[in-house]
């Protein structure tokens, strides 16, 4: 993504409603996985590291990221970060419980899905997990893609074959950020121009409250039941034992 971009996830992670109501999202998916007490965890693709603080509250985590921007925010957070590609993780087989991957397949310097998913499932141990979330629907696409260098944009079938071609075996997958939908799709009609320009920008402190309560309260629907069709698409597979 263009170096910018990280500076603004950077300041605005730890308030910004897609963030947050992301965290929320995943955090209630992954505590009700069976994770040791003390799990290895792989954040891969970590970003500017807001996702290595959430993680201990499941475990130890680690966090990898091609951009040398992104790994210099994430190391203020944790001193396991390196600069890596999740196309060639530099673990050892079996290394991890848990691996997470938020928005990093669907990346143009991706250029294999189906080998990073193999990557993942290396290094995971017999038995542990990934959670792995990604941008939906090409037709979402629209000058935030171009800001991050968006390669593709999935759909749940092909999500599916990827990681059943990785040799995962899919527990749950399901689109989240269903309620905010219809402001998306609206967001882009208005769009006039293709000049790339960020959505990650703070709105008004109502605003950003109304938003992350309406993502965020996609946990309470997701303990029990998918959602059909969303922003991003969710997916908790799990390596064979």
């Amino acid at each position: 993504m263009e170096p910018s971009e990280y500076d603004n996830i950077a300041r605005l992670e730890d308030q910004h409603w897609w963030y947050v109501g992301m965290r929320h999202i995943a955090l209630s998916v992954l505590r009700a996985l069976r994770l040791p007490p003390d799990a290895e965890i792989l954040d891969a693709g970590c970003g500017t590291g807001g996702g290595l603080k959430w993680l201990t509250t499941l475990g130890t985590p680690t966090g990898i990221d091609l951009h040398p921007r992104a790994v210099s925010y994430a190391a203020r957070q944790s001193p396991r970060v390196a600069q890596a590609s999740i196309q060639a993780l530099p673990f050892p087989n079996a290394a991890f419980d848990l691996v997470t991957s938020f928005e990093v397949i669907y990346h143009l310097a991706v250029t294999d899905d189906v080998g990073a998913l193999r990557e993942i499932a290396r290094v995971l141990r017999p038995g542990g997990w990934l959670l792995v979330r990604v941008p939906a629907h090409d037709w979402l696409r629209g000058a935030h893609d171009q800001q991050v260098h968006t390669r593709h944009r999935y759909t749940a079938p092909e999500l599916r074959q990827k990681l059943t071609a990785a040799g995962l075996n899919i527990h749950k997958l399901t689109s989240v950020g269903t309620l905010l939908l219809p402001l998306a799709i609206l967001r882009r009609v208005l769009q006039r121009d293709d000049k790339a320009y960020t959505d990650v920008t703070l709105p008004p402190p109502f605003v950003n409250r109304a938003l992350t309560l309406m993502l965020a309260s996609e946990k309470f629907w997701l303990r029990r039941f998918n959602l059909p069709i969303g922003l991003s698409l969710l997916a908790v597979a799990q390596k064979p034992s």
